[in-house]
């Protein structure tokens, strides 16, 4: 078997979708499983959508996810340019060859004539004009003009476009991985262009040139690129490549939570999560799209999410690293029908791998989202932050918005618990209480805990009228970690000041 090349293959027209970052996911398991090679092909022929920037995106999504290409515009390779535009010159001469062979054929048509043609066919009942054999003779190309006429349109520079001839009254039958066989009727194919008028070939030409040329040998793509196989099978057969035409994998699509159509930009607009691995500004339209990573994903855990929407291991197993997502992945698991995409199994996932790190490993994860409030921790203070809160928040900028109190002055308090709990005759006990803890000499969580044990013992308080209100005057919810946990996180001397200054406070809301 000859080593397996994969490749990724998107178009630099805007940020790289969540579902192209599964599409190369998917590719990057198989190579690295094999030991195979992954390949990163911009597929830039068309120019008027070409986007700045958008290259530069799709790598760093890639790099940032962690699987970066062995082979890319960047990093170069024995089988470059790794960008279509790049390769005019190559497909140029594999037209010639399909022209040659009579598998292509020159087509003058304006585009003025065509629409001319489309509006006279819908006139006659039929609305949906094709270019194929049933028309092809009654256009303007080399099929139906004579070969003196062809030749003073070309000699003459004339502009034309390059169409594949497709004849109807056959079969095209195909393997994948995922859909087993697929068949498809000619006749259900019209005659498409192969090369555009600007000379640039167009995706189906670029991507059977490209992929024969690179020795591609599995093609895994979305299952909307299924009804364009066939047409590129018979391009390889009209090559003469069908021998070593690639494996075909079609993957499920992503749909959106409610399982009901393609996952969009519009329903992450919608449902409040973010579509895109990064944040993109796309400056032309002033708009700016939310990406997992500055949503505060990991992206080792946005890769086992993705992972698993649209494949499974056939285990229990949920939690994989990457090297583990290797071992196991297999092209004959990955699903027939659409996964739909379920966020709150994305922050799941994160939280999962959030419990995992360690206090060492969350520290400077914890200060970049403090330092973004304006708060500098130590990296000490960030790591006891870390432990006390990993468990309770699913996303990095939670730390903050979940445990600001750590830093910051409470704004916001619980006041149905307030009006609960709090009794204005106990006043007098808990100054006590705030007077023991500042005269106390070993702030540590266990060392406050006795004594605020004993002081309830002395005063006969119990936990449930205690400790609802040293959680409300430290962080303004009776939610959040282990009380004593949180007393020595704040300090001492923070927290004997926040116990003092809140009694009049919960007392005014109780008696408001």
């Amino acid at each position: 078997m000859n080593p397996v090349r994969v490749r990724f293959a998107p178009s630099p027209t805007g940020p790289l979708h969540i579902g192209g970052l599964r599409t190369a996911l998917y590719n990057y398991l198989l190579a690295r499983q094999t030991g195979g090679v992954f390949v990163l092909r911009i597929e830039d022929t068309d120019q008027k959508r070409y986007v700045e920037g958008a290259e530069d995106y799709i790598m760093e999504a890639l790099e940032w996810c962690g699987i970066s290409p062995d082979e890319s515009p960047q990093k170069g390779g024995n089988y470059g340019p790794y960008r279509q535009s790049e390769r005019r010159d190559i497909y140029a001469e594999y037209v010639k060859k399909l022209l040659a062979n009579g598998s292509a054929y020159y087509a003058f048509d304006t585009e003025e004539e065509l629409n001319n043609r489309r509006e006279a066919e819908k006139e006659a009942g039929n609305h949906n004009f094709r270019y194929d054999a049933s028309t092809r003779m009654s256009m303007r190309n080399s099929l139906s003009l004579k070969k003196a006429e062809v030749e003073n349109l070309l000699s003459d520079g004339t502009p034309y476009v390059v169409r594949f001839r497709i004849d109807p009254g056959n079969t095209v039958n195909f393997s994948d991985s995922v859909r087993e066989q697929v068949s498809f009727q000619t006749s259900e194919l019209g005659d498409q262009v192969l090369m555009k008028a600007d000379g640039l070939p167009t995706y189906h030409l670029a991507n059977i040139v490209d992929d024969h040329l690179m020795e591609i040998t599995h093609v895994i793509r979305g299952e909307e690129w299924l009804p364009s196989t066939a047409l590129h099978v018979l391009l390889y057969r009209a090559f003469g490549w069908e021998d070593t035409m690639p494996t075909f994998a079609h993957l499920p699509l992503l749909l959106n939570p409610n399982g009901k159509g393609k996952l969009s930009k519009r329903d992450g607009a919608k449902f409040g999560f973010p579509v895109f691995p990064l944040r993109w500004e796309d400056k032309q339209k002033d708009e700016v799209a939310a990406g997992f990573r500055e949503d505060g994903f990991l992206p080792e855990a946005l890769v086992n999410f993705l992972a698993f929407l649209g494949w499974n291991p056939g285990t229990e197993q949920e939690i994989f690293s990457l090297e583990e997502l290797i071992k196991a992945f297999d092209l004959e698991r990955i699903n027939k029908s659409g996964a739909r995409f379920d966020i709150e199994k994305g922050r799941w996932f994160n939280q999962q791998y959030l419990i995992a790190k360690s206090e060492a490993e969350l520290a400077p994860l914890v200060q970049s989202e403090f330092s973004k409030h304006d708060f500098e921790l130590s990296s000490e203070k960030a790591a006891q932050i870390a432990g006390l809160l990993k468990e309770r928040v699913h996303l990095l900028p939670e730390f903050f918005s979940n445990g600001s109190y750590f830093v910051a002055p409470v704004s916001a308090y619980d006041e149905k618990t307030i009006r609960k709990k709090w009794k204005p005759d106990n006043r007098a006990k808990f100054d006590i209480l705030a007077n023991v803890l500042a005269e106390h000499d070993d702030w540590t969580a266990s060392s406050i805990k006795a004594a605020v044990v004993a002081f309830m013992e002395a005063n006969e308080l119990g936990f449930g009228a205690v400790l609802p209100i040293i959680r409300i005057a430290l962080s303004g919810s009776v939610q959040g970690p282990d009380a004593f946990d949180m007393l020595e996180a704040i300090g001492q001397e923070t927290a004997v000041q926040r116990l003092s200054d809140s009694y009049d406070l919960f007392t005014s809301i109780k008696e408001g």
